[in-house]
């Protein structure tokens, strides 16, 4: 397994946390539109399978860690029967929810490159 570049993951979220914010920002601008369906992006797990990062226990007391089978592309989410009388499914609360989701996620991912930038630094001043 080769070493895992911290700033590298962070950027990967980050263009992932932008693209989530398009579909949802498509969401929201589309909530009138007829038959106009509901997207999200696939999480962020997906793109950590594809590049090589994996949970190894280390000791035999260590729990194992699981991800899931979706991707990282935008689909379209699962209509449920309570579609609008113009057949959107978009529910504004919802994308509200998603929105600050993606907000918290993209604040903790800057607080930790600020702390690792900071680790970095002290171990490079003599």
């Amino acid at each position: 397994m080769e070493p895992v570049n911290l700033f590298d993951l962070a950027a990967q979220q980050s263009r992932w946390l932008a693209v989530r914010q398009s579909a949802v920002a498509g969401n929201v601008a589309n909530v009138n539109t007829p038959g106009y369906g509901t997207v999200d992006v696939e999480p962020f797990e997906k793109v950590l399978d594809k590049s090589g990062v994996a949970m190894a226990a280390t000791q035999a007391g260590h729990i194992g860690g699981r991800s899931t089978d979706a991707g990282f592309a935008i689909r379209e989410e699962q209509r449920d029967a309570s579609l609008l009388p113009s057949e959107n499914s978009v529910v504004l609360e919802n994308e509200l929810l998603k929105a600050g989701d993606i907000r918290r996620q993209f604040e903790l991912n800057t607080a930790i490159v600020k702390a690792f930038h900071r680790m970095l630094m002290l171990t490079s001043k003599s």
